[in-house]
């Protein structure tokens, strides 16, 4: 059983784009986005610095289209069913890739979607200091209870005993300066702190974006970040969709039940390596890759054709 997965914010480089472009059916895929959007997600791909691809309003679109291309440029109008693909899944924003991939909404609608989401974000996020921090290792009750101390939300449950905390600057900085027993804080370069109750505002503006939206029941399976269940309506999806915005992504719940529903290979969407490096410390006897570059197509593709 095979699944494919796409990353969160945080994946993108400067300049990840440029090799996919030589490729017809990913450029043709990134061109369609790009005009829908009304944004240049091909210069930001291959010519903005970090800082720049670092906005949420750039990054999010960017992420999502260049996860939503590669599935052109390896499948082309094919399903992921006809394709031999079982379910798919998706990392915070990655759950929009996932959501196309699926065929709940398809890629107009989907970047459209992320367009709206990552500037209602990067709006929630001026309003206060806000950031975020990963914590590694220590003991799970240890970790939150520390958050909690200081007030700080675990946004990201990644498992490999990898949490990520969100709130005030001050709160972070604190955290920063007296880690969880057993642990080390790793501060992140975002702009807020996501998947807290500080993107409510973003969560009431895509209430009103997606109450137009079409929807599809998914045609393979795909777990939500909400709490690793599998999603049989579209229409929860979505709802679903919305929520995360402001509630924690729960990806060591949605690794666990890939395993409990027997998938035995994970493939990894661009700008891929996140998650195949969390799979590897969480999901052990899974053999995975990350699709970094157009020359890992071709092993994406054998590998779907030794776990069909």
């Amino acid at each position: 059983m095979i699944v494919i997965v796409a990353p969160g914010q945080g994946s993108q480089t400067p300049g990840f784009l440029s090799p996919w472009l030589e490729v017809p059916a990913f450029a043709d895929a990134m061109a369609s986005m790009q005009e829908e959007s009304g944004i240049d997600l091909i210069g930001h791909g291959t010519m903005s610095d970090a800082d720049t691809i670092r906005d949420t309003a750039v990054a999010q679109p960017l992420i999502v289209s260049s996860g939503v291309a590669a599935l052109s440029a390896l499948f082309g109008v094919s399903t992921l069913s006809a394709a031999g693909i079982s379910g798919v899944a998706g990392h915070s924003v990655g759950e929009i890739t996932a959501a196309v991939a699926s065929g709940i909404f398809d890629s107009n609608q989907g970047i459209k979607f992320v367009r709206e989401r990552g500037s209602a974000m990067a709006r929630a996020a001026a309003l206060e200091p806000t950031s975020m921090a990963a914590v590694i290792g220590g003991e799970q009750e240890v970790v939150e209870a520390r958050l909690a101390e200081l007030g700080l939300t675990p946004a990201n449950y990644n498992g490999g005993g990898q949490i990520v905390a969100a709130g005030s600057q001050q709160a972070i900085a604190e955290l920063q300066a007296q880690a969880p027993a057993g642990s080390r804080v790793i501060p992140l370069q975002v702009a807020g702190a996501f998947h807290t109750s500080y993107m409510s505002p973003a969560v009431a503006s895509l209430e009103s974006f997606s109450s137009s939206m079409q929807v599809n029941d998914p045609q393979v399976s795909i777990w939500s970040n909400n709490a690793g269940q599998q999603i049989t309506s579209g229409a929860e999806f979505l709802k679903l969709l919305v929520n995360q915005v402001s509630s924690s992504v729960r990806w060591d719940l949605c690794m666990e039940a890939m395993i409990a529903a027997g998938v035995t290979a994970l493939i990894e969407l661009p700008p891929a390596g996140t998650l195949v490096g969390l799979a590897k410390r969480s999901m052990p006897g899974i053999e995975t890759l990350a699709v970094k570059t157009p020359e890992n197509l071709d092993a994406a593709l054998s590998l779907i054709n030794n776990h069909r």
